[in-house]
C-alpha cells in the first residue's frame, strides 16, 4: 500500500507539471499532444542548460558546478561556501542548497496555518515556504535567475549578457524552435526562457525519486535495522530528538509521501562561521529573512535570524550543514542540536572576560527570535537530550533517507 500511495503522488507531481503545460498550451494556442512535445523538448534543453559552464562570465561555472547529481543536486565538496563571478574566486555567503524534493514547496507567506480555519491564531506556524534560505522566491522559473545573475556565482552583469551566451550556446537552434525567433531575439524574452527550461528540468523525477530505504519500509519493502528504528523512534520522540517537530517524517496531507520538513523559517542560532570571507567584518550579518539577500522583509525584526528548514531527505550526502556551513559532519550537526544549551562553550567563541558569547552570529536585539524547543533548551543537571550513543541512532535513521537504495538492492 505504501508504495502504491508514493507512486500516486508521483503521478499528481506529473498531473501538475501537466497541468502547468496545458496551461502555458491554452496560452499559445498548442494542442495537448504539442504542448506535452514542447515541454520533453524544454525538459531536454534544460538539461543542456543546466551543465553548460559557458552561460557564466567565468566560463567555468554550471548549475551542475553547485549541484552535482551524484550529491542529491547539491555540492560535491565540504566548501563552507562556493567560489564563482567574474573571476571564479568570489565567494559566497551561503552554503548552497540542494535542489532536490522542492515541487512541493508551498509559496512564502508570513502567516501559515495548518488548520481549514485560517482565523484560528492558536494554528499560525509564522513565516513558512518559498524558496532559497530565505524563502525570497516562489517558483523554479524565479529561482534559476538568481544565481545566473548572482556577482559571487554565474555573474552574468545584464539580461543582455545572459542572452548573448545563450545565441552563441550549441543548443541555441534547439531552443529557438521550441520558444520562437521572436522570443530568443529579446534578451528578457531569451532570460525568460532559459528560467523556464530550468524550471521544467527540475520537476524531472530525478528531483523526486523517494527512492530511499525508508520509503522503502513505508513501502512494506524494507526493514528497519534495530538501530535504525531507535534512531527513527528518537527522532519522532518531542522530549528526545524532536526533530519530526520541523522534519515531519510522517505522510502529509492527501496521502503524499514525508518530505523531512515543515516548510518553516526558523532562527536556531547556528555560531558564525569565520571561514566565510564576509564575516571577517564584525559588523556583517547574514540575517536571513530580513537581509542581505532578501530585501522586502528588510528592518522586520521578528524575521532576522530566521532560515528555512531543510528537507533531511539526502542529507547524509552532505559534506555541510547550516545556512553557513559552519558543520561538516552529519553526527556534529545532531550534535549541534542537543549541545547548544548544555555545552555552549564546545560550539560558541569566548569574549575577553572568559564568557561564552553564545549566537555570535546574531545580534543582541534578535536573540529572541532563537528557537528553544526540545532538544534546545535547559535540562535537570545540564544533561544533553540524547546521550552519545543516541547520536548515532539517529544518524543512522538519517541515512536511510539517501535515494537509490530500490536501485541498489535490485543490483544485488
Amino acid at each position: 500500500m505504501g508504495y502504491a500511495v508514493i507512486r500516486a503522488v508521483l503521478c499528481a507531481i506529473s498531473a501538475l507539471v501537466a497541468a502547468s503545460v496545458l496551461s502555458r498550451a491554452s496560452e499559445t494556442g498548442l494542442s495537448r499532444a504539442d504542448a506535452f512535445a514542447r515541454a520533453n523538448a524544454l525538459r531536454a534543453v534544460g538539461e543542456k542548460i543546466f551543465f553548460d559552464a559557458s552561460l557564466s562570465a567565468s566560463g567555468r561555472m554550471a548549475c551542475a558546478s553547485c549541484h552535482n547529481p551524484d550529491r542529491a543536486f547539491g555540492p560535491a565538496d565540504a566548501r563552507a561556501v562556493q567560489l564563482g563571478g567574474r573571476d571564479g574566486r568570489q565567494p559566497g555567503l551561503r552554503a548552497v542548497p540542494s535542489l532536490t524534493y522542492l515541487q512541493a514547496v508551498p509559496q512564502f507567506t508570513e502567516h501559515f496555518h495548518e488548520s481549514e480555519d485560517e482565523a484560528d491564531a492558536s494554528v499560525d506556524n509564522g513565516p513558512t515556504g518559498g524558496l532559497m534560505w530565505d524563502g525570497r522566491v516562489d517558483r523554479g522559473r524565479e529561482q534559476a535567475r538568481l544565481p545566473l545573475f548572482s556577482p559571487f556565482e554565474m555573474a552574468n552583469e545584464s539580461s543582455a549578457d545572459l542572452a548573448a551566451r545563450i545565441r552563441q550556446a550549441p543548443y541555441a537552434d534547439e531552443l529557438r524552435r521550441i520558444v520562437g525567433d521572436r522570443r530568443l531575439a529579446d534578451d528578457e524574452g531569451a532570460v525568460a526562457a532559459v528560467a523556464e527550461a530550468l524550471e521544467v528540468f527540475e520537476q524531472d523525477e530525478r528531483f523526486y525519486p523517494y527512492s530511499s530505504k525508508y520509503d522503502a519500509y513505508l513501502a512494506g519493502k524494507a526493514v528497519l535495522s534495530p538501530q535504525e528504528t531507535r534512531g527513527l523512534a528518537l527522532f519522532n520522540d518531542p522530549d528526545k530528538g524532536n526533530c519530526n517537530s520541523c522534519h515531519r517524517s510522517e505522510f502529509g496531507a492527501n496521502a503524499t509521501p514525508p518530505q523531512f520538513t515543515d516548510y518553516g523559517l526558523i532562527a536556531i542560532g547556528v555560531p558564525r562561521n569565520r571561514d566565510i570571507p564576509a564575516n571577517a567584518d564584525a559588523r556583517f550579518f547574514d540575517l536571513g529573512v530580513c537581509g542581505p539577500l532578501r530585501t522586502d522583509l528588510a528592518g522586520r525584526g521578528p524575521y532576522c535570524g530566521l532560515f528555512k528548514t531543510p528537507s533531511l531527505r539526502n542529507v547524509a550526502l552532505r559534506q555541510t550543514f547550516f545556512h553557513n556551513g559552519l558543520v561538516h559532519s552529519l553526527r556534529e550537526a545532531v550534535a549541534f542540536y542537543v549541545e547548544r544549551d548544555t555545552r555552549p562553550d564546545k560550539w560558541y567563541p569566548r569574549d575577553g572576560a572568559g564568557k561564552v558569547h553564545k549566537f555570535d552570529d546574531l545580534p543582541e536585539q534578535y536573540h529572541g527570535n532563537i528557537n528553544n524547543d526540545p532538544p534546545f533548551g535547559a535540562r535537570p543537571d545540564n544533561r544533553s537530550a540524547l546521550s552519545f550513543s543516541e547520536i548515532d541512532d539517529i544518524v543512522a535513521f538519517l541515512q536511510t533517507l539517501t535515494d537509490g537504495y530500490t536501485a541498489r538492492s535490485k543490483a544485488r
